[in-house]
């Protein structure tokens, strides 16, 4: 069971594969990049041309105007996520708003490819810069890395401080004073938010998730994810199929 939680684990992470019961959807993969900074990453997934994305819906009956009107649309979301990431609201859309601008002015799809490029890779760039200035300590650093490749199993402090090489005393303080939040509140975070996109992008059930992630048991993963979001991770799953087909159905209109 523990081999089968680690490859479940390993393949969520390497982004690379659908899940086993589940096609992963790309446009998560995408704008977490983004959130993220991973620079490598979303240079890689921007490789071929916006305008050439398949599955865009028509927006307009002019073809340039229609790519625009999805360059809105992404760069919207890109400042949402960057956002959430930490990234302030006025800079996050002045930048939305600038090269939205400058989409608008755009004379050839091959132009919006090239802008949607350059507006991905500078806001990546940004949040990339902005992780950096967050954790300031490599041990802080090495930690953090540490949990999220780990977060299929039960992680203790004494572990990750001897994984670190540092007292788990002091390691405990400076990653509150560094991250903000104590480290097992860090820890429940993470595998919280992976357990939403595991809920909304998979159809793993709540049992499923729970062992994955090394939670107790599916009780305690529900109380805990209720407290968290107010919803149960099942009334989640069902305002994410709502609102994926909803936004189906607009696409398709």
């Amino acid at each position: 069971m523990e081999y089968k939680k680690e490859l479940i684990y390993s393949e969520y992470l390497q982004r690379e594969n659908d899940f086993t019961r589940a096609e992963y959807q790309p446009e998560f993969e995408f704008y977490n990049a983004v959130k993220r900074g991973d620079v490598e990453l979303v240079k890689k997934l921007c490789e071929n041309a916006f305008s050439e994305k398949a599955g865009f819906g028509t927006l307009s009956k002019n073809a340039l105007q229609s790519i625009k009107y999805h360059f809105a649309i992404t760069a919207a979301m890109v400042a949402r996520y960057c956002i959430e990431g930490g990234m302030e609201h006025s800079e996050s859309y002045a930048l939305s708003d600038f090269y939205i601008q400058k989409a608008d002015a755009a004379v050839s799809r091959g132009q919006i490819s090239d802008l949607h490029h350059t507006m991905c890779l500078d806001y990546t760039k940004r949040m990339n810069n902005l992780q950096k200035r967050r954790i300031t300590s490599m041990p802080v650093a090495k930690a953090v890395d540490y949990i999220y490749d780990h977060l299929h199993t039960r992680i203790t402090l004494p572990a990750v401080a001897e994984y670190v090489g540092v007292n788990p005393t002091y390691l405990s303080r400076v990653f509150k004073q560094e991250m903000g939040v104590t480290f097992g509140r860090y820890i429940t975070l993470k595998k919280l938010e992976t357990a939403k996109n595991m809920l909304q992008y998979s159809e793993f059930s709540a049992t499923e998730i729970a062992a994955i992630l090394a939670f107790a048991n599916q009780s305690y993963f529900t109380r805990l994810f209720h407290e968290e979001y107010g919803v149960t991770p099942g009334e989640y799953r069902e305002q994410s199929l709502f609102k994926n087909e909803l936004g189906q159905e607009q696409e398709n209109n």
